[in-house]
């Protein structure tokens, strides 16, 4: 078991770490940094590098990069050959600077048909500069079209089983988290793929913030406790919706009347539902991890260190 933690600055309370002791968690996956392509100089740049508030803990880092499928898009090869150079030191530079001393390093991209090729010549590069493990993470659709979105070059995949439908304002569209039935159109394709898999589960929430039929923000902080206050919401008849019945400020947030919010929330009964639907098309006997999503802003009255033991247990 383990967790991602995905926050700029690293800094662990009390609460987490009690959670990382009590689940006996393994590792801690930690976004180092993200790559972007700056469109004004024509190239990739480094963003949110991570800064140390504390010591690193002493539970086992593994550094995560994040790239935008862009960044693929925009580069030549040399451009690619360059960004493995680069990445690979940066991510030294952090675990020296901090005193780290990782094994394995998860690149995490969304690529496509088109930048299928360069993705996985920037991971041979890499590979091949730094000789750690390297993991990458996989979407449902890589695994069911693998032989037509191809299987990186790495020695691990680590499936992201959420956010596996699209953000809609139709409040009757299931929640596009988790929810089974988009989830089932892929999970029988698991057993075949050409790479083996860890999993990453998901445990967070967010509301959708919806103006004229259109969804104008998407925010990770407002949940069920704000969205229940009836001095400023109504719910309404499809489930976990809500209607502003005054215009106000929330955390910087303008909430005008008659904006309405759609709550989109994981919590242990839907996590047992996603852990039983994945683990029925998965081979038993492989040793792997699972991964909670994440870690930074987890909200740990929703969530006890016993849900995870129990969540886990079905791999």
């Amino acid at each position: 078991m383990a967790f991602y933690y995905w926050k700029q600055s690293f800094k662990l309370d009390e609460k987490q770490e009690g959670l990382l002791k009590t689940t006996t968690s393994s590792r801690l996956y930690t976004r180092f940094f993200d790559i972007k392509w700056d469109n004004k100089k024509q190239n990739p740049y480094p963003e949110s590098i991570i800064s140390f508030k504390d010591k690193a803990p002493s539970i086992e880092i593994i550094p995560v990069v994040f790239i935008t499928n862009q960044t693929f898009e925009k580069s030549d090869q040399y451009g690619v050959d360059s960004l493995a150079i680069k990445c690979s030191d940066l991510i030294n530079r952090i675990a020296l600077k901090h005193g780290i001393d990782y094994k394995t390093i998860q690149i995490d991209c969304d690529w496509t048909l088109s930048t299928k090729d360069k993705y996985f010549s920037f991971l041979k590069s890499l590979k091949t500069l730094n000789t750690k493990t390297l993991e990458v993470t996989i979407r449902l659709h890589q695994v069911k079209y693998q032989f037509k979105t191809g299987v990186p070059p790495a020695d691990r995949g680590v499936l992201m089983f959420y956010n596996m439908g699209q953000l809609s304002a139709d409040l009757n569209v299931p929640n596009s988290i988790y929810n089974p039935t988009d989830a089932q159109k892929y999970v029988n394709s698991l057993n075949s793929y050409l790479l083996p898999l860890d999993i990453a589960l998901p445990v967070f929430s967010w509301a959708l913030q919806i103006r004229d039929h259109k969804i104008i923000q998407v925010y990770g902080k407002m949940g069920r406790a704000e969205l229940s206050n009836t001095e400023d919401f109504s719910p309404m008849p499809q489930k976990d919706t809500y209607k502003a019945i005054r215009s106000f400020f929330t955390g910087g947030i303008y909430v005008k009347a008659g904006d309405l919010f759609k709550l989109e929330e994981t919590n242990k009964a839907l996590l047992q539902q996603a852990a039983k639907q994945l683990a029925a098309h998965l081979n038993k006997n492989e040793k792997r991890t699972i991964i909670y999503y994440e870690l930074g802003n987890l909200n740990l009255s929703a969530f006890k260190a016993q849900d995870f033991k129990e969540i886990s247990a079905y791999f």
